[in-house]
């Protein structure tokens, strides 16, 4: 048994199948790690999403922001940007089925034996392994909910970058998600950055992953939703995984148990 990583999948289904088919990917073997975004921009969302959801018994997702924007522009009517390229999902005889199985993921998860916390946009240094794991259950309770609807209206926004979910249920979900599934920079407050999405350069903004808490950290932290990182952070625990195949780079595919990756070709 082999257990993956791969990063933000973003409709780009053929690259995606060409990594499984390198690493001998059995799915009654193996087990897949998608840091999430599996959907949106790239050309075949619609398929990603089938593989997804015909080999849900072989995979976990850690929900990313373009998979949560989904599920709400179903449940609560919102439209989809056309950018999105997600015409063929919605009209899919399957898309509540493939709404429902995204609704039972999780926002994050820690693996025992490899040490290992994913997420798709990587964890707060503020906050410890087992608070963002309570923070993402709390999360995940909230849109499994039969309020889901609520929660998906307000999870909008850019108005409230606080990093602590000390507030009402509502702020306090926006923030698990901005956190878990938004987060690149971080001001000197450790509030988020919504509007820097480019590479690290010398500024009053830091990465989170830079933080001195993970200089000594035994733990690895995976992530994908940064493709400006080209998979680069100069830190050995801190692994990026969106190298970017939607805009033209590669896919990157970890061996969780090995540490070996592997690149799209």
């Amino acid at each position: 048994m082999a257990n993956y990583a791969v990063g933000d999948l973003q409709g780009c289904f053929t690259p995606f199948i060409k990594l499984l088919s390198e690493v001998g990917f059995n799915p009654s073997r193996d087990h897949l790690y998608l840091v999430g975004d599996l959907i949106a921009r790239g050309p075949d969302s619609l398929s990603c999403l089938d593989f997804v959801y015909q080999n849900q018994d072989a995979l976990t997702v850690t929900l990313g922001n373009h998979d949560l924007h989904f599920i709400a522009c179903y449940l609560i009517g919102k439209q989809p940007n056309p950018k999105d390229k997600l015409a063929s999902v919605f009209s899919s005889k399957l898309c509540e089925h493939y709404v429902s199985f995204l609704r039972t993921q999780p926002l994050a998860v820690y693996l025992e034996h490899q040490s290992t916390f994913i997420s798709h946009a990587g964890i707060h240094p503020y906050w410890s392994i087992e608070q963002a794991l309570n923070y993402a259950q709390t999360a995940t309770h909230n849109y499994q909910s039969h309020e889901a609807n609520l929660f998906f209206e307000n999870m909008y926004g850019s108005k409230d970058p606080a990093y602590s979910p000390n507030k009402d249920f509502l702020t306090n979900f926006k923030i698990i998600v901005n956190v878990l599934t938004r987060m690149r920079f971080l001001e000197q407050s450790g509030n988020l950055n919504f509007f820097e999405k480019g590479k690290p350069r010398e500024s009053a903004l830091k990465p989170w992953f830079t933080h001195s808490r993970f200089k000594n950290d035994k733990n690895r932290y995976v992530f994908g939703h940064w493709a400006a990182l080209e998979g680069v952070t100069n830190i050995e625990n801190i692994i990026a995984l969106d190298t970017g195949c939607v805009w033209g780079g590669n896919m990157t595919l970890l061996n969780l148990d090995t540490g070996e990756q592997y690149l799209s070709k």
